[in-house]
């Protein structure tokens, strides 16, 4: 009876988030839920004991993230740049290739540290045009897109800013630039097999003679493309970003020392000293800061354009940092709860019996994440959970932690992607199409993506490469 009432309260949160229900709301009714069916009188102090204080502990550690992320991609949305990177890559990759120019832009914005969101609205109108003049169906762009950009630098691409890369770092001790031959070696993996794919359904369709399509929905404007920013110009803050969060997880080790006491005297309102243990948060760290100058730099080469729009925008984007943080403490206080209850040891002991270890943490955290159509959601209640177990079995196999983190990463973003998932639903709003025409290709890239855990984890045991 305890294992049914686990597994009634994940299915009653994956019917919610499929219905459209708020994860904030609905993730602490299911996890109470389970506590009133185990033992009622106990649902308050787990409400305040363990929901909350897991659910604080994320927003602590991460919401900076979020919040740096979501203004970063906003002010180079309202700069212009990410409009200027499109029409660049579109002019010098060729029209001809479409879903490579398509793959390529979302992949460099999106490991530059934009959030995955605001690239969908960013490259959409281009993309539309791109298909259009080529004649390719517009029903394969959300496809391209997907793979672009909710794939390979999400969580596979050593150091890249993305949330689901720095999750995994404060359970391992790990930074951003974690097993980065594995993660170079999954990326291309999922390029090459993923851009195959692509390919051969645009050569199906064009061989029928299908073409862009008519009497299609949320078709874009003209672009207006004259008064674009130069392109290097564009690129700097992305390649910015990239550069500063590679220097300081390195520097910052190296100016704080394996742990920094803020002494009490410097304080004197504190009365306790600050301690910070590094190893736990110089990831953290190093993406916050390189997400500032980012977008330091945006601001001061582009101030003339940002300026007008700029108070709306960071509200807006303030706004979606909030929500998507608080979505995914939700489902990590989710996660502690279910750890705590007696029908989890026999998913604990289940888990068990898959004697690999990276093999039962690509599963965990893959199935976790299809159920709660979320790759942080999934990865966090996973964490929450199982963190001890997954570095238990690393350890007596004598795995180092940057390859479990790299794997963990990787199968984060596997199953995400189901119907259910917010990004595919934003991607398909946004294009104006709907899953019975689109989902096959984006479901392709989720099966691509969830092979590629795999693919690293064999390399691994071949090689033995980190």
């Amino acid at each position: 009876m305890a294992f049914v009432i686990v597994l009634a309260a994940l299915a009653f949160l994956m019917f919610a988030a499929y219905r459209g229900y708020s994860v904030i709301l609905v993730a602490p009714i299911a996890a109470l839920g389970a506590v009133l069916l185990v033992e009622p009188a106990a649902v308050a102090p787990v409400f305040s004991g363990i929901f909350m204080e897991k659910m604080v502990v994320f927003v602590k550690l991460y919401f900076p993230v979020f919040l740096l992320g979501a203004v970063f991609g906003k002010v180079i949305e309202l700069s212009g740049f990410a409009a200027s990177i499109v029409h660049s890559a579109i002019r010098y990759i060729g029209r001809s290739r479409a879903n490579a120019v398509i793959v390529a832009v979302c992949a460099l914005l999106t490991y530059g540290g934009v959030s995955l969101f605001v690239v969908v609205f960013a490259v959409y109108p281009f993309a539309a045009e791109l298909y259009r003049q080529s004649n390719i169906p517009k029903r394969l762009m959300p496809g391209a897109i997907a793979l672009g950009a909710f794939s390979f630098t999400m969580d596979s691409l050593p150091g890249t800013p993305q949330i689901q890369n720095i999750i995994p770092t404060t359970f391992f001790k790990t930074t951003a630039w974690a097993a980065p031959g594995l993660g170079i070696a999954g990326s291309l993996f999922i390029i090459i097999v993923g851009l195959s794919f692509l390919e051969w359904r645009r050569r199906s369709a064009m061989a029928k003679g299908e073409g862009y399509g008519t009497s299609l929905l949320n078709e874009p404007e003209p672009i207006e493309t004259d008064s674009l920013p130069h392109p290097l110009l564009a690129i700097a803050p992305l390649v910015l970003v990239g550069v500063a969060n590679f220097v300081l997880t390195r520097m910052i080790p190296e100016w704080y020392g394996a742990t920094y006491t803020v002494a009490a005297d410097v304080l004197p309102g504190n009365h306790t000293p600050v301690t910070a243990t590094i190893k736990t948060v110089v990831a953290i760290w190093s993406v916050e800061g390189a997400l500032l100058l980012g977008i330091l730099l945006v601001v001061l080469t582009a101030f003339g354009r940002v300026k007008e729009r700029f108070a709306s925008g960071t509200k807006a984007a303030v706004g979606g940092a909030l929500l998507a943080s608080l979505n995914t403490a939700s489902e990590y206080g989710f996660g502690g709860v279910i750890a705590a209850l007696p029908g989890f040891i026999v998913v604990s002991d289940a888990l068990k019996s898959i004697p690999n270890p990276l093999v039962n943490a690509a599963v965990s955290v893959s199935s976790l994440a299809g159920i709660t159509g979320s790759a942080s959601g999934g990865m966090s209640i996973a964490l929450a959970a199982m963190s001890d177990l997954f570095i238990k079995g690393a350890e007596a196999a004598h795995i180092p932690m940057d390859v479990l983190h790299r794997v963990v990463a990787m199968a984060s973003g596997g199953m995400d992607t189901l119907p259910h998932n917010g990004a595919v639903i934003t991607l398909l709003a946004v294009t104006g199409l709907t899953h019975r025409e689109s989902y096959r290709d984006i479901f392709a890239v989720t099966v691509i993506k969830t092979l590629a855990v795999f693919f690293v984890i064999g390399l691994y045991y071949a090689t033995g490469l980190v």
